[in-house]
């Protein structure tokens, strides 16, 4: 499994740069799975402040890469829906997963945690990239969209 980071090359074109976390081919078929690797290798659910990482899966949910969208305060975190197929695209996904934390350890989605998930999903429709779930993670717990029939 890969950490990703793109960046511009000298030409203003995104490149990827894949950084090696895990070498054993990690197949995320449940929250459950999903929530126990953000917190073994990117320790979501301990965080002092809110990340947005996004998951990008092959056909046979298989992790492709891992990217980190957004890093931000306390209680919010900024991520656009245009970074988040970019980055789905540069690097071949045909699923995606969305997870964040809550810091104070309350995973119930806000308004927008809901409107964004939504938003996220229409467009992944007109692109034919899945949103498969979304998660918000504590460091005790976690919600999915998924399982909650949120989306």
């Amino acid at each position: 499994m890969y950490k990703i980071e793109t960046y511009l090359d000298s030409d203003r074109i995104p490149v990827m740069e894949k950084q090696l976390i895990c070498e054993e081919k990690i197949q995320v078929n449940s929250p459950d799975k999903v929530y126990a690797m953000l917190n073994q290798y990117f320790r979501l659910g301990y965080r002092t402040e809110e990340y947005v990482y996004m998951i990008a899966l092959d056909t046979k949910s298989h992790i492709l890469g891992v990217f980190e969208l957004s890093h931000g305060a306390v209680n919010a975190s900024m991520c656009g829906t245009r970074e988040i197929f970019m980055k789905a695209l540069i690097c071949g996904a045909s699923g995606i997963i969305l997870a964040h934390n809550h810091p104070s350890g309350d995973v119930t989605p806000s308004a927008q945690d809901i409107s964004t998930a939504k938003n996220v999903a229409e467009a992944g429709k007109l692109l034919g990239i899945t949103l498969m779930d979304n998660l918000i993670c504590s460091d005790t717990t976690y919600f999915s969209f998924m399982k909650k029939n949120v989306l």
